[in-house]
């Protein structure tokens, strides 16, 4: 199936099928501790649209343990970078209607939550076309740890890849981290 086709699909699935959960901050916890990132890290969060699975609540567990919280800004040419920003702080809406942080504070995470339409068994993700996290991934000169954020039934068993299309190194759903 074309991305296209297949994102347009369970964008529309997500918005009908959408409840709010609370995701199991221990599992991502343990996750971390696996890494030894229980001291003070960077955290490259997003601010859930479109009917994404909130992760709000664990991004203010994880500042609250300490970590350093930011979120993307979006730039020309489909790229992005990630801003200091604080669950206390307000945000600006964004040229895409994203709410984006004020500071202009520039964080380089040690773990990035990835927003993501669809994945697959293999950890690979169809995003919704612009290429924005991919390239982020790309770019970024140290090893960062990439969490894909989803709810469960967007996962997929056939998803088109390309050479440009970077594989998340976990998935974290309402159900488990895998």
């Amino acid at each position: 199936m074309l991305k296209t086709k297949l994102r347009n699909k369970i964008l529309l699935y997500r918005k009908n099928n959408y409840k709010f959960v609370n995701l199991k901050y221990y599992l991502l916890n343990n996750t971390l501790k696996k890494f030894n990132f229980l001291k003070k890290i960077k955290i490259g969060a997003y601010f859930p649209i479109n009917y994404e699975i909130d992760c709000l609540e664990i991004i203010k567990q994880l500042e609250k343990s300490g970590h350093k919280i930011s979120l993307p800004i979006t730039q020309k040419e489909n790229k992005m970078d990630f801003f200091e920003w604080s669950s206390k702080d307000p945000l600006i809406i964004g040229k895409f209607g994203i709410p984006e942080p004020f500071s202009k504070k520039k964080i380089y995470p040690d773990v990035l939550l990835v927003p993501l339409v669809a994945f697959n068994k293999y950890k690979f993700r169809l995003g919704y076309g612009g290429g924005y996290y991919d390239r982020y991934i790309h770019k970024t000169k140290k090893k960062i740890l990439t969490i894909g954020m989803a709810f469960s039934f967007q996962e997929v068993k056939i998803l088109s890849i390309n050479k440009y299309d970077k594989k998340l190194d976990f998935i974290f759903t309402e159900k488990y981290i895998k």
